[in-house]
């Protein structure tokens, strides 16, 4: 039996299964932290110390790969919460004449007969973001894209603005004793939705939500079942694809209907 201490390194059992412990977890961190990252083909990494960081869980820079572009594009209009709130007179005159072009579908005083959204009265930042993003390609319309390809800037205002300044005028289906739904009261916590009161208005409105009050059901339903589907996508930070993709067919139906019987 050996004289040497039991835990002291000149002891070759203690010594063996020191460096035995210690090579084990030399390679167990070199398998965990770089080959293992390394080795997935779906994870791109610039090298080994980002195999590391990724390994360790720390934030690292996205590494995207050239020539990848999106296959749709995206809105590019910034909202802020005082954006075109102080139009001038000028403005909504010269967008009273442009909007002549619009009462086809839109009505001559911004209230639709045919299903499409009522304008009168809306939030201006709402109706210049939307005619931006048909301009751009962010939302797509086989009625609205021309027209808007034709608008400048300064047109997309003076209409946004024209609008803003009309009244609210109810729909024919207007109830104000119908209830609330509950998902516009209060959401559905569970599925992450926030109530739909939250940014149109009832509770709070958010910079470029549009007030739903008075809009057509059938317009509604629309857009909500396009937002689920993915086919339309100029909403701001998928907010509203995320929400419709959680709703029931009951809720969005519920939701279309209310917001129409309202003022």
């Amino acid at each position: 039996m050996s004289d040497q201490p039991l835990f002291s390194l000149r002891n070759p059992w203690f010594g063996a299964s020191v460096g035995i412990t210690a090579a084990i977890a030399v390679l167990s961190a070199v398998a965990g932290l770089i080959w293992l990252p390394l080795a997935q083909p779906n994870l791109k990494l610039a090298g080994v110390w980002d195999a590391i960081c990724s390994a360790a869980g720390v934030p690292r820079a996205a590494v995207q790969e050239p020539g990848i572009k999106p296959d749709f594009k995206t809105s590019n209009v910034i909202m802020t919460s005082e954006m075109l709130t102080k139009a001038d007179q000028v403005s909504i005159g010269r967008g009273a004449t442009l909007a002549q072009r619009c009462a086809i579908c839109h009505g001559p005083q911004g209230v639709s007969d045919a299903h499409s959204p009522n304008l009168a009265g809306q939030f201006a930042a709402v109706t210049y973001k939307e005619l931006n993003d048909f301009k751009t390609g962010a939302r797509v319309s086989v009625v609205m894209s021309p027209f808007a390809a034709a608008m400048s800037d300064q047109d997309m205002k003076d209409v946004a603005a024209y609008y803003a300044y009309l009244p609210r005028v109810p729909s024919n289906n207007l109830d104000t004793a119908r209830p609330a739904p509950a998902i516009v009261v209060t959401g559905a916590p569970m599925r992450n939705i926030a109530p739909c009161g939250s940014c149109h208005g009832d509770v709070d409105n958010k910079a470029g939500s549009p007030w739903l009050g008075g809009q057509s059901a059938v317009y509604i339903k629309a857009q909500l079942e396009a937002f689920a589907s993915g086919a339309r996508r100029n909403d701001i930070s998928q907010q509203m694809r995320n929400i419709a993709r959680q709703m029931t067919a009951e809720e969005i139906d519920q939701v279309a209907h209310y917001y129409e019987a309202q003022p």
